[in-house]
């Protein structure tokens, strides 16, 4: 699944030929995707109206228009967003094809279907829809006192805590198991047991990796390619996701695989605690 630096990957490629813009015409599949497509409400609230802003917030990618209304798709497990010529041929699992007044279109791909999209009306109310996220791990909010205050008395493994969406939005398996690698603690560490001098380092790990996987483009781990349809290159630079039994980069031991809550974990025993 596409975790945060795949989506602002795909925010960066999209936005400057979007902004300014105006989506002239709509064609839908017809098939549902997690939630059914809204033709309805993008052609009342969307078509027609100039694009204001591209944004992103957690693992969603938001469309502004100038009626306030938004476009918000969520790219699920293998959910694709692409610039295209309006003259080429749709793809197979093409869902939504948006035609722009410049004869380019943004078309939606999703061969699983468990992405979405969805459209906030004018009068709704952004904040209530993502209400239930956490901060972003690139913002302001994401502090020491704010992650010792959820922890709590929690005996929540760390890593699972980290890929809590309520806890800190847009952070997965993938990022989830190289920030706790970076940040010297053990992914099973539960997180009442962390100190504040810890939280520091585990905050300062996720900015470092989340900052350097937006630099190369994301992690292409099977088919994420970027609005370019180009690969991501993070995943050459992933130090512990993917290399259970090669030796750790920083003691030789080898790289120790399990699974928390029904995903894959991997750590160095002697270099996590």
């Amino acid at each position: 699944m596409p975790e945060l630096p795949e989506v602002e990957v795909i925010r960066q490629g999209i936005a400057p030929m979007l902004i300014a813009r105006t989506i002239i015409r709509v064609k839908s599949s017809g098939l549902a995707l997690r939630l059914p497509i809204p033709r309805t409400k993008i052609e009342r609230y969307i078509k027609d109206q100039p694009i204001t802003a591209v944004r992103r917030r957690a693992k969603y990618l938001l469309v502004n228009m100038a009626n306030n209304a938004a476009l918000i798709i969520h790219l699920g497990m293998t959910g694709r967003l692409g610039m295209f010529r309006a003259d080429q041929s749709p793809a197979p699992h093409d869902h939504l094809c948006c035609l722009l007044d410049n004869g380019l279109e943004l078309r939606f791909n999703d061969t699983r279907r468990f992405g979405s999209i969805q459209v906030l009306p004018p009068d709704s109310d952004e904040g209530h829809f993502f209400a239930a996220l956490g901060p972003e791990p690139l913002g302001d909010d994401f502090t020491v006192d704010y992650m010792q205050n959820r922890a709590g008395k929690r005996r929540q493994p760390l890593k699972n805590f980290l890929m809590n969406s309520h806890v800190v939005a847009g952070i997965g398996n993938i990022y989830a198991n190289e920030i706790t690698f970076a940040a010297s603690i053990s992914p099973t560490r539960t997180v009442n047991k962390i100190s504040r001098r810890e939280w520091q380092t585990i905050i300062t790990s996720t900015r470092e990796i989340l900052q350097k996987a937006i630099a190369a483009g994301g992690s292409t781990i099977s088919d994420f390619i970027n609005a370019g349809g180009k690969p991501g290159y993070f995943q050459l630079q992933l130090r512990v996701y993917g290399r259970a039994g090669e030796p750790c980069p920083i003691c030789g031991t080898a790289i120790e695989k399990t699974s928390m809550a029904g995903r894959a974990t991997f750590w160095c025993h002697h270099c996590q605690h």
